[in-house]
This record gives C-alpha cells, structure tokens and sequence, in this order.
C-alpha cells in the first residue's frame, strides 16, 4: 500500500472561491488567502521568465473592521501595495473574505491590525507588500480626481472588436517622438471566472512614436467581452503597445471600479518613478 497522500490542487482561478457560495468566517484567519502564481497568464503574453517592467498593484479596501480591547468595533480604509514582481497575485475574493475574518476579532489597536495585514498579504504574495491604513478622522480629506491625460474618448470612432486586437495599434515613425499622456474611461473586461464586468478607466503615458489615438482606444474597447483578473489586462496592454508601437518609455496605470469593497488598481512601468498617488475616481 501506497503512503503517499494525492497532491494538493494548483492554486488557479478555477480552484479559487469565486462563484462559488462561501462562509463568512469572523475570526480571524490568515488561511482564507488564496495566491495565484502570476507566471501562468504571463506566459500567454510571451513572459516566461523576468518581466520587462516594474511596478505595483495599488489595492483600496473599504470594508474593514474588527473589535478594540472592549469590544467595541473600529473601521478603517486598507491601502495595500503589492509589488508586481511578487510570484503570485492574492484572488480577490478570498482577500474579501480574509478582511471579513477581521470583524469580530479583538486587537489591542489599529498598528496590531496593519502588521497583521502586512505579515499575511507578504507571505501570500511571496513578496513584501506595504499597507497603510487610513483611520475616520482622515477619512474627509480622502481625494477624488480623474486620471490627468488627453481623452481619448472624444473621438468618434467605430468599435467592432471585442475581444483585444494588438493589430489595432499604430504608430507614426517617420516624424519626432513625441510624449503623451491619454486616458480613456471607456475600458471594460470581465472576471477570469464568474464573467462579471470590470469597469475602469487607463492611463497610458508614453515618450517615443506618436501612437494613432483612434486605434488606440479601439484597441482599449476591444477588452469588452475578454476574460482576464485586473493585473492580467493591464499587463497585457502594456506588452501589446511595447511591441506594436516600440515606445521608449511606457506606463501603463488603470483605476477599476470597486467590487465586494474592494479597488485594483494596476501600475505597469519601463522606467523607474514614483508610484502613482492612491487617490480613487468619481466611479470608485
């Protein structure tokens, strides 16, 4: 007789607590986190070792809350940086459920809370992720701004792909580079694995070959009925304009509306700079 015990499945998206009727577990457990290697879908974009950017994934929770030393309950807004070189992205449903294992825990303050946080989120994406938490007497001076750039959404065109078309890209390289920032709030895809939309609004800031501006954002509608988590499309725009326009600097940032008190927030860069500021939009 075999000792051997049958082997764990893969944490894929499939295997994950999406779709799928879920406890609502109120003390705290850090086993309700559930990563996801991020190599599998970079893989499909022609990634298959190191990854020719940087950058972050700048997460907001709305939704958290647990028990002060007497009982009685205390919120807070959760802002969680996670590095895109981290080996896995944490399933977004599962990091739902983890917050919600907060709410009838009792902690001796909110310092205790984010330590706990960042000890968990780090372990879970293999790499350290920061976190700030943003308490009720600041929550009045939380911003909201749309992303700056020249709109693309002006523009008059015709939209009839959906599903991403890198063939839409163009650019103009027989005149000077030029440097640009445009946004479009135009960009919809949907869950990897319950089909729900995701609605969000791009940043793509440039220096190199002037980008055709129409077929950009026909490009950028073409993610419509495509099946991707938040970080997989941003990546995958990213590598689409890198190799069908050649910039020689590229960032790519998207906003997502919040779902199950949650925002994803994308960030890829060529270059080094400063993280973009957490400041959410109107539709967050």
């Amino acid at each position: 007789m075999s000792d051997s015990q049958p082997a764990a499945a893969p944490n894929t998206a499939e295997n994950s607590q999406l779709g799928k009727t879920s406890a609502y577990v109120d003390q705290y457990d850090a086993g309700l986190l559930f990563p996801i290697p991020r190599l599998g879908k970079r893989q499909e974009i022609g990634l298959p070792g190191a990854i020719p950017f940087m950058g972050a994934d700048l997460w907001t929770a709305y939704e958290l809350s647990w028990l002060n030393p007497k009982g009685k309950p205390q919120v807070a807004l959760a802002q969680f940086t996670v590095p895109c070189d981290s080996p896995c992205i944490v399933e977004s449903k599962s990091l739902k459920l983890y917050l919600n294992s907060f709410n009838n825990t009792r902690l001796a303050d909110a310092d205790e809370v984010r330590v706990r946080l960042q000890q968990d989120l780090s372990a879970a994406a293999g790499a350290g992720v920061a976190v700030a938490l943003v308490l009720p007497e600041a929550f009045d001076a939380q911003p909201i701004h749309e992303l700056d750039g020249l709109n693309l959404d002006r523009l008059d065109v015709e939209c009839s792909h959906y599903t991403p078309e890198p063939a839409l890209l163009q650019a103009t390289r027989n005149e000077l580079p030029v440097s640009e920032v445009l946004v479009s709030h135009l960009l919809k895809s949907n869950c990897l694995v319950t089909g729900q939309p995701d609605w969000g609004s791009v940043q793509i800031s440039y220096t190199g070959p002037q980008i055709d501006q129409a077929g950009l954002l026909q490009y950028l509608v073409s993610f419509r009925n495509h099946n991707e988590f938040h970080e997989q499309c941003v990546e995958r725009i990213y590598m689409d304009i890198w190799r069908q326009c050649k910039p020689v600097k590229l960032a790519v940032y998207a906003r997502y509306t919040r779902r199950g008190g949650l925002d994803i927030n994308p960030w890829r860069s060529s270059y080094p700079q400063a993280l973009p500021r957490a400041v959410r939009t109107a539709r967050q």
